[in-house]
């Protein structure tokens, strides 16, 4: 037990000893400072350059200050902030606030001369006292294994991306520091064109989408289960397409915040900044996701469709618990991402998704969700496919039964295709990138650590760059990926039901409409007549309904079901003549007076016509109604 404690100690005091070797001086190596009180150094420096090859370039534009001796003090000022001075190996002494008065108050003139500008890092009230002006080594270091000039210092975030403290955003591990907005790895052009790409895919996919919703809406009855979750799924990427097209519109002003102080850039909104980035987010995975889901549901109903037998019935009984999962899933990882604040901007695309530059989010939130959502539904897919197989086997016999179940099975295995080969090419590029992310970063830190005056690494890198295709196929298929519930509404019915629909949209005018019926209506009665009155009667019947143009009685002779004695039966004609539809603006008064006064002069001549018709009905009997021929077979059949 002693000699475990005194190991523990040990070990301690190894560790409490290497603390102290992270503060390290190191030796004046800037030639413009070779003359001061002090020959070693420590950085970084209060303006933040790491390195002192930095520190030079950035001080030879203050260089002509020191040369026309403006200030007898300015070139100690000058190298005591870029080269500060390191004491002891224990404490660093930055120029103070009276002295960056002095100095700042002698030079001015000769700054506007030359045109230097004082750095915001080296605002006099922002520096302590000359009373004060030590800095515990302790305060300057960080958690890096060295700060020697001799060693790799890693990223540390530059002036020009660093956010406000208290934020929570961090970029390559620098905490309060956002990437730029313009990609890091794109050419301005080149995402001009990728934001246009985007935004034409959009429009497509969204329109694809929505005509499948429509296609449902025009006859619900007709997507029941098992195939009812291809709807739901098309929703969630009629969403999607939408969120995407609204990015496209907005530009970057979601995705972005604006530069907070002079000298700094775009940068990317991190975390729940952005009130609209968050929206935008909260919709976007929130729909993709769920849209997964729906998918490996569809694939559970097919399977139990094809496998148990399950009948529609029995697999309705269950959406209280698919849309339960398929929508409660997505919600509360959205909600648990917001509470994480990893909400990231997107500068190509405009809206705001997760695992854009952190990989751990990429990896457990949006990779690992598509990888377990391709892996199952293709598992169930095939095991339905492998059960609809078996039925064909045994209605081999039955050839048209084999015949539908065979296109069923194609036109199942042909949608899956066309869905599961965006989410497997998608899958890919994200597996691709998260491979190769980390050589990406180290490529733009080598590339822009001048321009941002951060350190360079001092390890030979080789710069490797993603392809502007890369992310072009990322976002087509993320968005391609709801055109797939086109085909399984592409069909005859789907082209009947949208023709119906616009015939009913498009109706004719109601009065033509009414017209056409009731000439119809006549031509039928008059059809009709032909076939159980004489010639001459219906001739008459022809002429007293296109002069009276009113109802008429007419009796007609009917066989009694008990015998041949004729039954007379009493015909309404109710027909409206044409001329009365010909002025629909016509007021009912003049109607009803041109009535009356027509009826009044025919009056005579139709009551005679019409009694005489009575007569001649009466007088006749069914065998004067028929032909010779007719009435011989009529009479043999009686007497049999």
């Amino acid at each position: 037990m002693q000699i475990l404690l005194c190991f523990s100690i040990g070990l301690f005091l190894v560790d409490s000893c290497m603390s102290h070797t992270l503060f390290t001086c190191e030796p004046v190596h800037v030639q413009w400072c070779h003359g001061m009180p002090y020959n070693t150094t420590f950085f970084p420096n209060m303006l933040e350059h790491y390195d002192q090859d930095i520190a030079a370039v950035k001080m030879k534009a203050f260089m002509p200050l020191a040369s026309l001796r403006c200030s007898p003090e300015v070139h100690l000022f000058l190298c005591q902030a870029f080269v500060p001075e390191c004491t002891d190996h224990t404490h660093v002494l930055r120029p103070c606030r009276e002295l960056c008065e002095r100095v700042l108050s002698d030079c001015s003139r000769d700054m506007l001369t030359f045109g230097i500008s004082w750095p915001s890092e080296l605002q006099c009230d922002r520096l302590e006292s000359c009373h004060s002006s030590a800095v515990s080594a302790v305060e300057m270091t960080t958690s890096r294994s060295s700060l020697s000039s001799g060693r790799d210092l890693g990223f540390w975030c530059p002036h020009q991306l660093k956010t406000r403290p208290g934020q929570g955003g961090s970029f390559l591990g620098a905490q309060d520091c956002a990437p730029p907005c313009h990609n890091m790895y794109l050419k301005p052009q080149e995402v001009q064109f990728a934001k246009t790409f985007i935004g034409v895919c959009s429009i497509v996919c969204l329109c694809a989408t929505l005509f499948t919703f429509l296609t449902f809406l025009i006859d619900v009855k007709r997507f029941r289960y098992p195939e009812r979750p291809i709807i739901f799924y098309s929703v969630c990427y009629s969403f999607v397409s939408l969120i995407y097209f609204v990015g496209f519109l907005l530009g970057n002003e979601a995705a972005c915040n604006e530069p907070s102080l002079p000298g700094r850039v775009w940068t990317a909104v991190l975390g729940a900044q952005s009130r609209v980035c968050s929206l935008l987010f909260m919709l976007l995975y929130f729909f993709s996701t769920a849209g997964m889901v729906w998918w490996v549901v569809l694939t559970i109903t097919w399977f139990l469709a094809a496998g148990p037998k399950w009948s529609c019935e029995a697999i309705e009984k269950k959406a209280v618990w698919f849309h339960t999962v398929s929508w409660g899933l997505p919600g509360a990882l959205t909600i648990m991402l917001l509470a994480l604040e990893k909400v990231e901007g997107d500068g190509i695309s405009g809206v705001c998704f997760v695992g854009l530059y952190d990989l751990t989010v990429l990896r457990w939130f949006v990779v690992a969700p598509l990888a377990i959502s391709v892996l199952a539904g293709l598992s169930l897919l095939l095991a339905g496919i492998m059960s609809l197989n078996r039925v064909r086997q045994v209605i081999q016999h039955d050839e048209r039964n084999q015949e539908k179940l065979k296109k069923f099975m194609i036109r199942i295995g042909v949608f899956s295709g066309l869905y599961l080969l965006p989410l497997l090419v998608l899958l890919g590029c994200y597996l691709y990138e998260q491979a190769h992310r980390s050589h990406w970063e180290n490529s733009w830190i080598h590339q822009h650590c001048q321009e941002y005056s951060i350190p360079c690494s001092r390890l030979s890198i080789d710069v490797e760059q993603p392809e502007l295709s890369l992310f072009l196929i990322k976002y087509l298929m993320t968005l391609v990926v709801g055109i797939s519930a086109v085909f399984w509404v592409s069909s005859k019915k789907t082209c009947s039901e949208w023709a119906s629909f616009f015939k009913r949209k498009h109706k004719k005018d109601p009065i033509s409409e009414s017209r056409r019926v009731l000439q119809e209506s006549c031509e039928f009665f008059l059809k009709h007549n032909s076939h159980v009155q004489h010639k001459s009667s219906s001739h008459k019947l022809k002429v007293m309904s296109k002069s009276m143009g009113t109802s008429t009685g007419v009796h007609t002779p009917a066989t009694s079901n008990h015998g041949n004695t004729p039954v007379p039966t009493v015909i309404h004609n109710h027909c409206i003549p044409s001329q009365s539809l010909s002025d629909p603006h016509r007021s009912l008064e003049t109607s009803a007076q041109e009535h009356i006064g027509s009826e009044r002069r025919s009056k005579a001549d139709s009551s005679s016509r019409f009694s005489s018709h009575t007569q001649t009905s009466h007088r006749l009997t069914p065998k004067d109604d028929l032909p010779e021929a007719d009435q011989s077979s009529a009479h043999g059949t009686n007497n049999q």
